[in-house]
């Protein structure tokens, strides 16, 4: 994979071009797009900047995110060669920073749960994990050291795992949802792939604004949370899940045994019912008129939402509410706690894009998420561990990543 760092670096100090940075990636998709197909479409035109520190660094952009100068399609031919007037603030943010747009990357459809064509680029008879397909494997396979995705229930953190590479949903709504095709308004966050944490850690800095500093932490507390409510994991899941717990250990964190509290359990079960009645809604027109060439699992699932009340969606978001209060209570005495990424390595065939039920709870939480890549690998596929920290404190949940990250590298 690219890093992100280390190319920024050598631009900065004059060891590598811009324009040579740049080429890597262009090189590297001649390379791999045919096998992977990570892109709907690529800008063949597109040069460095010129300006800012991501100069010279090409960026994907999942194909739910405004680009006034792309198509932006969703997944379905209900938009095929359609172009917004403008550009989602996130991308503007990538802009100024100074990286180039190069192509935008696949999405299930209207990020929900139908597959793409996009590949695995571990085992390219392997899902790559949904929705955010094409932005984990293209950073994955080496193309681009950047990419943008969104997560409503797993779509960074799942396929992040699946493919190997570092990844975050920060805090609910750090990152502006405007100009992202809207699934669940109270869900929905942009998200961010890179091959390493600080690579995320730099790539965050600067699409929020806000310094992510990853210093150490004295002695932090981690939580290790099983998430038994969400059913057992694979073998190989728990296995990474203990190794993570191990190497913070012998780093010189304090590993506590956490039980969530019970507003967790309930919160995890009305994640489904929130989801899908702001679908129905903010997919209201494209379930009215193009019923028929809706996806197949995302028209089942709308045909299912017509019926949720406005009561059940009600009862649904107090749940979440207080589980949203009792987290302040779970975070009180820790600073981070670790917990299963995906409940195993990426699933072989390409017809399902994986579960995202170690997910959906901290996606409601609008908790901080890291994707610690490949702490365990099983047949040659990744499994990773996600560091959660509190709401809006993403910089510990980058730090404690890293920390992780660091021990698994010198191990």
């Amino acid at each position: 994979m690219l890093s992100l760092v280390d190319l920024v670096t050598r631009v900065k100090s004059g060891a590598l071009s811009p324009e040579s940075a740049f080429r890597t990636s262009l090189e590297a998709i001649a390379r791999h797009e045919g096998e992977i197909g990570a892109f709907t479409y690529r800008d063949l035109d597109a040069r460095p900047s010129g300006h800012g520190p991501l100069n010279g660094i090409a960026v994907g952009v999942k194909d739910i995110i405004d680009t006034a100068d792309m198509p932006t399609e969703m997944g379905s031919p209900i938009y095929a060669g359609w172009r917004p007037k403008a550009d989602a603030p996130v991308v503007c943010a990538l802009k100024r920073a100074g990286a180039t747009v190069i192509g935008k990357t696949t999405t299930t459809p209207f990020a929900a749960t139908d597959p793409t064509a996009t590949r695995n680029p571990h085992r390219t008879s392997h899902t790559p994990g949904g929705s955010s397909a094409g932005s984990a494997a293209a950073v994955a396979a080496g193309m681009i050291p950047l990419a943008l995705g969104t997560q409503t229930g797993g779509s960074v953190i799942r396929p992040a795992a699946f493919c190997g590479t570092a990844a975050i949903k920060p805090s609910f709504r750090l990152i502006p949802t405007i100009g992202v095709k809207c699934f669940a308004w109270t869900l929905d966050t942009v998200g961010l792939f890179a091959a390493g944490v600080a690579d995320v850690a730099l790539g965050l800095e600067l699409v929020s604004g806000r310094p992510m500093p990853l210093g150490p932490l004295p002695k932090p507390r981690i939580g290790v949370v099983t998430q038994d409510f969400a059913g057992a994991p694979d073998p190989a899941a728990g296995a990474a899940l203990e190794r993570a717990a191990l190497l913070l250990s012998q780093a010189g964190a304090e590993i506590w045994d956490v039980k969530p509290p019970a507003s967790f359990t309930d919160a995890w079960a009305a994640h489904g019912t929130i989801q899908d009645f702001e679908a129905k809604q903010a997919l209201a027109w494209e379930y009215a008129t193009h019923r028929e060439i809706v996806a197949p699992n995302l028209g089942a699932a709308l045909d299912a939402a017509q019926d949720i009340s406005a009561e059940a969606y009600d009862d649904a978001r107090r749940v979440a509410n207080r589980a949203r209060r009792d987290s302040k209570e779970l975070f009180a005495e820790l600073d981070a706690v670790i917990t299963y990424a995906a409940p195993g390595a990426a699933p072989a065939g390409h017809g399902w894009t994986g579960d995202p039920r170690y997910n959906r709870l901290w996606t409601l939480l609008g908790t901080p998420c890291v994707n610690v890549p490949g702490l365990v690998l099983e047949s040659g596929l990744p499994i990773g561990v996600q560091v959660i920290a509190p709401f809006a404190r993403d910089a510990t949940a980058l730090s404690v990543a890293h920390a992780l990250e660091r021990a698994h590298r010198g191990a």
